[in-house]
């Protein structure tokens, strides 16, 4: 009964979101749709800033922020839905490509999936070195990261690196949603830290 009450209240308060949120000026116009550029909306962060605090939900709907990872480097893999397949393909590839190799490193995918998708996801798929956090709730990651797309309640694809101290190294904001990152950037970056 519980998790019914939280997924109709988020669905409530999805409703109202974005009509609250800011245009994220920093960065208007890089992130396009079928070759249309989309509005993300929140605050935008960039590269050398402290990386904000988030809260999201882990598949069990608990809460999980940021600084539950203190003193470890952090990479954030950020798809629109896990349930697509250019983003099965992004969250496969760090869990098998990446984090085997950088176990020193905190791997995240956050999506707006609800948890009960995304945990499915993780089962079907052998995902099980990578955390999947859900951002349907409060959409606070969006918000802060400025990753939330407007008029399509899903947050744009990207890849954040944070040193040990949550300071943003690497932000890569894929130009085109249908697009895979570029993986070889992130590699040199893991390898600097």
């Amino acid at each position: 009964m519980l998790k019914v009450s939280i997924i109709a209240t988020s669905l409530i308060a999805m409703s109202a979101f974005a009509y609250d949120l800011p245009e994220n000026t920093i960065d208007s116009g890089k992130v396009h749709a079928q070759d249309k550029p989309v509005t993300l909306l929140g605050k935008g962060v960039t590269e050398g800033q402290q990386a904000p605090n988030f809260k999201v939900v882990d598949d069990a709907f608990v809460p999980v922020n940021l600084s539950d990872f203190n003193g470890q480097a952090v990479l954030i893999s950020v798809v629109p839905s896990l349930d697509t397949g250019i983003c099965s393909l992004q969250t496969k590839h760090f869990n098998e490509q990446v984090a085997n190799t950088y176990k020193n490193i905190k791997m995240l995918t956050i999506s707006a999936d609800l948890p009960f998708a995304q945990k499915r996801f993780c089962k079907q798929e052998n995902i099980d070195k990578v955390t999947t956090l859900s951002d349907s709730v409060w959409r606070n990651f969006g918000e802060n990261y400025g990753l939330y797309i407007k008029d399509m309640g899903l947050l744009s694809r990207a890849v954040l690196i944070l040193d040990k101290n949550h300071k943003i190294v690497y932000k890569q904001l894929v130009k085109n949603l249908a697009s895979e990152p570029d993986y070889t950037q992130v590699i040199e970056q893991l390898k600097a830290l």
